[in-house]
């Protein structure tokens, strides 16, 4: 059985998908490509980049389920996967330790302006240190968390840990360890705003320019989620201008180029391309969650429903 690999996975996966089938590794991951590619496919794996919409789905006649990754879903087609039948697998949980401190160390490298300061010494400025002004302490301040997943709740903790005021905004989600505030009074009140909401229709572009306007000139914005929750000219606006003091981003929106973004040219952004989830552990770990319960699946075997995004399919 062909398991169609769109991007690289874990050595470890690899080698159980290795033993379980014929593995093919995509030379490429436009829809022209992948629709010939998963034609003789029993499961196709994808991670953040590589996307799996409805005509390559479609195209995947042989397909018994196809997978991603991670935790966000929002590169394959869920709707589409659903109604031919294939549960889409992925790895709940597995990526929030990672992402929770990629958040807190962006924080960290904003409100310490780490990056200015590396560049300036490494210039041979190291008088710079008199010329910065002062740099922005967390304990005290108010930590606003928007989405309270698994995620959200372990940056809240860390947040908790550096002696930060704690509120959040969730739509459905509680923890009383935490003030909850509804949304427009989150982003007055904070100094430091977690975006961590999954991407859906009614969160693209959540934060746009009259939210962003309700927040502190002194605040900072930290968006380890999906790039489209923000609207990045309002964001680029925001930052230019002063009205906001910081970003730090570890992912753009879909459509933004990647070489050439207005924010890159911004003293007062941080940004790493979307690697808050590449780290030892969690790499191996949502890897290998996903690869097992694919290889579940090709064997016959009924997959664990907590590890498939749309359970409703095991049942038909």
């Amino acid at each position: 059985m062909k398991i169609l690999l769109l991007e690289p996975v874990h050595e470890d996966a690899r080698r159980m998908l290795d033993e379980a089938g014929e593995v093919a590794q995509a030379e490429a991951v436009d829809g022209d490509y992948l629709r010939l590619a998963i034609a003789d496919a029993a499961a196709a794996m994808t991670r953040g980049y590589g996307r799996l919409p409805r005509e390559v789905l479609v195209a995947g006649r042989n397909l018994r389920c196809v997978a991603r990754c991670g935790v966000g879903t929002d590169n394959i087609d869920v709707a589409a996967a659903t109604e031919l039948g294939l549960p889409v697998i992925y790895a709940p949980g597995s990526t929030t330790i990672a992402v929770a401190e990629h958040t807190m160390m962006l924080i960290l490298a904003v409100a310490r302006r780490v990056i200015r300061f590396d560049r300036e010494v490494k210039a041979g400025n190291w008088k710079f240190r008199g010329e910065a002004g002062l740099s922005t302490e967390l304990g005290g301040k108010t930590l606003g968390v928007l989405g309270l997943g698994d995620i959200g709740q372990r940056v809240a903790e860390l947040g908790q840990a550096f002696g930060m005021r704690v509120c959040y905004w969730s739509r459905g989600s509680r923890d009383e360890r935490f003030q909850f505030l509804d949304r427009e009074e989150l982003l007055r009140s904070a100094d430091v705003l977690s975006v961590n909401v999954a991407l859906t229709p009614d969160t693209r572009k959540f934060l746009d320019q009259k939210s962003l306007a309700l927040m502190k000139p002194s605040a900072i914005i930290v968006n380890t989620a999906r790039g489209d929750v923000i609207d990045e000219t309002a964001l680029y606006d925001a930052l230019a201008s002063g009205r906001l003091a910081g970003a730090g981003l570890d992912v753009i929106a879909a459509d933004s180029p990647h070489e050439t973004n207005p924010l890159w040219t911004l003293d007062n952004v941080v940004v790493t391309p979307h690697v808050a989830a590449v780290a030892d552990v969690a790499f191996r770990r949502m890897c290998v969650e996903t690869a097992e319960q694919v290889i579940r699946i090709l064997r016959g075997q009924q997959p664990d429903a907590r590890l498939v995004r749309n359970p409703t399919v095991l049942t038909k």
